[in-house]
């Protein structure tokens, strides 16, 4: 099946944000994609990352999963949201929340992100934990194709890039990172990180990114693409507004694990 990673800039506008999103989600189905996967924060990128504590949505209710609902219903799709803010018990944090929409626009899986991102070299500094509650549990789901077997799918945002013991308690056939690496973090690791969770797992890896100057100031590497089991990029766009779209054979993940059956030769 064809996978498709959607690539934007994003600002602090939401409505202007959900629209860029919506139209990129049209073209990845025009392009015969049956799943497209949003970048982290798609749908906000404000000038102070208190911003978002504003725009935080409970479970089910709001503009911005009301969009990824329809947009996977009309459009036939499996919509993976990127990340949005969802409301916490604590009004001064979120979770950063990637929400899974079926092909009826119901709603088959949640995960907060994990690791939250920490960085200061002296000119740049982040730290999620600020406004952003972690989340606890990896979480997969099992998507079925039009043709072909149900595959195991992998959730993960960004920063857990940098974490492989998550990827291995993942165990999927294909593993999801939205994300919006810096440009400096990501000049320098985000291919070769997202290769090496290829490798090591033996799964495609689907990363769609933010990639490009924003209104805040920020700049984001962008680069999405798609890796095969074997560490190949398939397909990529470095930056802009933008859909990466790629085919998922099962054919190639079965014969990958067993040319080279690293999975079974695991010790620890």
């Amino acid at each position: 099946m064809k996978i498709a990673a959607l690539q934007m800039v994003s600002g602090p506008d939401l409505t202007s944000n959900l629209n860029t999103a919506h139209q990129l989600l049209e073209q990845a189905a025009q392009l015969g994609a049956e799943l497209a996967v949003l970048p982290e924060y798609f749908c906000h990128m404000g000038h102070r990352d208190t911003d978002k504590l504003a725009l935080a949505e409970t479970p089910g209710h709001g503009p911005i999963q009301a969009m990824l609902r329809q947009a996977a219903k009309d459009l036939g799709l499996w919509v993976v949201g990127g990340t949005l803010p969802l409301a916490t018990p604590d009004p001064q944090h979120v979770s950063n929340t990637t929400l899974v929409y079926d092909p009826d626009g119901e709603c088959v899986a949640r995960y907060d992100k994990i690791h939250l991102f920490r960085f200061d070299n002296g000119r740049e500094r982040y730290d999620e934990s600020a406004v952003l509650v972690r989340g606890h549990e990896p979480v997969t789901f099992a998507l079925t194709p039009r043709e072909g077997p149900a595959i195991r799918v992998g959730l993960s945002v960004c920063y857990d890039l940098r974490f492989p013991e998550l990827y291995r308690l993942l165990a999927a056939d294909l593993l999801l990172v939205p994300a919006a690496f810096t440009y400096t973090t990501g000049q320098a690791h985000w291919e070769v990180l997202l290769r090496a969770r290829a490798v090591e797992n033996q799964a495609y890896v689907l990363a769609s990114a933010q990639g490009g100057e924003h209104p805040n100031g920020r700049r984001t590497w962008g680069h999405s693409m798609v890796v095969d089991p074997w560490g190949q990029v398939l397909a990529s766009q470095a930056q802009g507004n933008g859909v990466v779209v790629a085919e998922l054979t099962h054919a190639q993940l079965t014969l990958t694990r067993r040319n080279l059956p690293a999975l079974q030769h695991r010790v620890f």
